[in-house]
């Protein structure tokens, strides 16, 4: 109870540092993500591009550098400018949840989508052969699958957790999807 003449903080005021707290969270989690994916791409170009793949598991996993103007699995070569605006979108769509977010899981899995996407919008971007229709560099060869980069595998990655973390009902603002449709329904039993 609060004193006399004491000014008390509203919910929404108090959840405002834990708030801050995850917006901090999703914002290292991308900057570790882009910065690896960023220097894994400089190292793999530098003495990787134009030799021979590097054998890391036998024939099963390679090193070897792909310029690749598509999507995934090299689908839509012709559409490098719209993978473009996708990743661009990708990051406003992020930056607006995080404004209410207070999960720690969503804040990890947000942070991986925003690093990865920025990493290959960064290639989209600056990369030859020209500004907006840049080639990502890919290097992970696995056989029998597709050539991709770090910044792939934490699209990948972040977007796993965003579909656990939905099919066990949880938001990005920390409430249960469960809890308020079960809430919803006791409230329309009673009237």
């Amino acid at each position: 109870m609060a004193e006399p003449g004491e000014v008390t903080a509203t919910p929404a005021e108090q959840e405002t540092p834990r708030g801050r707290r995850r917006i901090g969270v999703l914002m290292t989690v991308a900057l570790v993500a882009f910065l690896i994916d960023l220097g894994t791409k400089l190292l793999v170009v530098a003495r990787l591009e134009n030799h021979a793949a590097i054998k890391v598991v036998g024939d099963v996993v390679t090193f070897q550098v792909i310029r690749n103007s598509g999507a995934a699995f090299g689908m839509g070569q012709a559409l490098t400018i719209v993978f473009t605006v996708i990743a661009a979108s990708v990051i406003v769509v992020i930056w607006r949840i995080a404004r209410r977010l207070y999960s720690l899981p969503w804040a990890i899995a947000l942070g991986l989508l925003l690093g990865g996407a920025l990493g290959n919008l960064t290639d989209r971007l600056f990369r030859a052969p020209s500004a907006f229709r840049g080639h990502v560099v890919d290097f992970i060869s696995v056989q029998h699958f597709a050539v991709f980069n770090l910044a792939d595998s934490a699209i990948v990655c972040g977007g796993i957790l965003v579909v656990l973390l939905s099919f066990r009902g949880s938001n990005p603002d920390g409430t249960v999807h469960q809890q308020a449709e079960k809430s919803g329904k006791a409230g329309g039993r009673g009237e």
